[in-house]
């Protein structure tokens, strides 16, 4: 089975509310192995650099000074299917829109204010990542509750 890396951002909103550990929990919960972590600012080429996609929408300075305007936790999770996983887990950008049980359901508040970022696609998830970590940061290891997680029995 195929393993994807994607990268999760809890944003300053989930960082200033103190639901960086029951957001976590609850990617770590499906079974993603974490193999990137950290906190850290945005500096404003980083959120340049991340968002650049967006440049020139009248949304794009909003989103970069928001991202940059406190801590944010960046995470590195794997897993199979992990990047339709932790989209779905995340749930829709507008939290009004996100059911019950999602991260953004449960917790979010306004669509500018909504918690986390997930990468969009494997493209994204492939930039992103090498974006917020380098090689020497992403740690492999095994554990024990990976076979019955990513086996290819059935």
């Amino acid at each position: 089975m195929d393993l994807e890396r994607t990268l999760v951002l809890v944003k300053p909103d989930g960082v200033q509310r103190g639901l960086v550990g029951t957001i976590i929990g609850k990617f770590e919960a499906t079974g993603m192995k974490i193999v990137g972590m950290k906190l850290m600012h945005v500096s404003d080429t980083l959120a340049q650099r991340h968002y650049a996609e967006h440049e020139g929408k009248p949304f794009y300075a909003g989103l970069v000074d928001y991202i940059t305007s406190a801590p944010v936790v960046a995470l590195c999770l794997e897993g199979p299917d992990a990047i339709a996983i932790t989209r779905k887990l995340m749930g829709a950008t507008n939290p009004s829109d996100a059911p019950p049980g999602t991260i953004r359901g449960d917790f979010g508040v306004e669509i500018s204010r909504n918690l986390v970022h997930g990468s969009a696609n494997e493209g994204d998830a492939a930039r992103e990542v090498g974006l917020f970590f380098s090689d020497e940061e992403l740690i492999d290891y095994p554990r024990s509750n990976d076979v019955w997680i990513a086996s290819d029995e059935g």
